[in-house]
C-alpha cells in the first residue's frame, strides 16, 4: 500500500506521543524514520516504530533522556547513552564534537548504553551539509556468519562517511553484512523470497525462506575481505566503548533486554580546504559522466539511486508493508 509523507509523520507521532515521547525526541526519531522510507530503505523505516514502543513500555528505552557527557581529553567525548533513543542522544553527542572540533580539527565521541541508530546515512548528511567530515561506526548483534562459518558471530557493524561537496555532500552508508538484517524482516513481511546467497538458516545452510534467515545468519558482503572488516569494526568500536562483543551483544532487535552495542563517531573540520567541496563534486559529475558498462544505463555514484526514490515518493506517497500500517494505526489509536 502506498502511504503520503505527510500522513505517515502524523501517524508515527501519535504513536510516539502515546508512548510517552516529548515532542522534539519524537522529531527526531521521525525525521530518521520517514527518511529511511523515502529513500527505499524500509529495513530501516517505520517497521521499527513498534519495537521502539514495547521498548519504552518495558523500559529498556527511556524516551527523555539525552546521555551523558564526560570528555575524557579535550577532544574525545565520552557518552552513556542511559538507555536513550538512539538518535536522540547520538544527535546530542554530534552537536558537542562537531563544535569541539571547529576548535581542535578532529573530535569523537565514543557512545555505549544507547539505542538502535538507524540509518546512518542521515547523520552523515546532516554534518556533512555543516562543512564537516563524518565517519560513523555502530555495532550490533551477531547477525552474520564468519566466512567460512555456519552460525552468527559478528554484528552488521555498518560505517557511515559524509563529506562535503558541491551541491550536495558525499555519503556513503553500508553494512559490512551482504544485507541487513532488517531487509530479511523486510522480505518476511512482505512474503517475498530472498537471494540464494544472502543468508543461511538456522541449521546453517543456505536459504532463500526470508522467515528461515531471521533466525540464521547473513552473509559477510565481499566475502572473506567483508568479514575481516566486520570483525575490525567490531573490536574497534568495543575497545573505544567497552560495549559488549559479538554473540553478547543485546538490544538492537528485541524489545526486552538493555541495548549493550557501541558506536563511534568522528568529527573532522574540514573548513581550511577552501574550494575542495567544489572540486569534489566536479569529480563526482565527472565519474557520472563516464561511459557506462554493457548492460548499465549509467555511471552513478553511492547514494544517487536513493536520492532520485526520494524525491519520486515525496511526490507519489512510499509504499509501507500492510502489516506494518495496521500495526501503527491501532499503536496510534486509530480504528482504521
Amino acid at each position: 500500500m502506498t502511504i503520503a509523507i505527510s500522513r505517515a509523520r502524523k501517524v508515527a507521532k501519535q504513536v510516539l506521543h502515546r508512548a510517552g515521547v516529548p515532542d522534539a525526541h519524537a522529531t527526531l526519531q521521525i525525521d530518521l524514520l520517514l527518511e529511511a522510507e523515502l529513500r527505499g530503505r524500509p529495513s530501516h523505516g517505520l517497521l521499527r516504530l513498534p519495537r521502539i514502543v514495547e521498548r519504552i513500555h518495558n523500559d529498556v528505552t527511556d524516551p527523555h533522556t539525552i546521555g551523558e557527557h564526560s570528555w575524557r581529553s579535550q577532544a574525545y567525548l565520552d557518552v552513556d547513552g542511559k538507555m536513550g533513543l538512539g538518535p536522540v542522544v547520538a544527535c546530542v553527542a554530534l552537536d558537542a564534537i562537531c563544535e569541539r572540533a571547529r576548535e581542535t580539527g578532529v573530535a569523537i565521541a565514543a557512545i555505549h548504553n544507547n539505542n538502535h541508530l538507524g540509518m546512518m546515512a542521515w547523520y552523515a548528511e546532516r554534518i556533512a551539509t555543516r562543512g564537516l567530515t563524518l565517519i560513523a561506526l555502530s555495532t550490533s548483534e551477531a547477525l552474520v556468519h564468519p566466512w567460512g562459518g555456519r552460525r552468527a558471530m559478528l554484528g552488521t557493524n555498518p560505517i557511515a562517511i559524509g563529506v562535503p561537496a558541491s551541491p550536495r555532500p558525499f555519503v556513503v552508508d553500508m553494512a559490512t553484512s551482504l544485507v541487513s538484517m532488517g531487509q530479511i524482516h523486510d522480505h518476511a513481511h512482505r512474503k517475498v523470497r530472498i537471494p540464494p546467497n544472502w543468508a543461511l538458516d538456522a541449521n546453517g545452510e543456505a536459504t532463500t525462506d526470508a522467515a528461515a534467515a531471521r533466525d540464521g545468519a547473513v552473509a559477510p558482503f565481499g566475502e572473506a575481505k567483508g568479514y575481516a572488516l566486520g570483525l575490525a569494526f567490531e573490536v574497534l568500536v568495543a575497545s573505544l566503548t567497552a560495549s559488549a562483543l559479538g554473540r553478547n551483544v543485546r538490544g538492537t532487535l528485541d524489545s526486552t533486554h538493555p541495548c549493550n552495542k557501541g558506536d563511534v563517531f568522528i568529527v573532522i573540520d574540514t573548513s581550511t580546504s577552501g574550494t575542495m567541496a567544489d572540486a569534489i563534486g566536479a569529480y563526482l559529475d565527472e565519474i557520472r559522466n563516464g561511459s557506462p558498462a554493457r548492460g548499465f544505463n549509467n555511471v552513478a555514484i553511492p547514494g544517487d539511486r536513493s536520492l532520485a526514490v526520494r524525491e519520486q515518493r515525496l511526490k507519489e506517497g512510499m509504499p509501507v508493508a500492510e502489516e506494518v500500517w495496521t500495526r501503527l494505526l491501532h499503536l496510534a489509536g486509530e480504528t482504521n
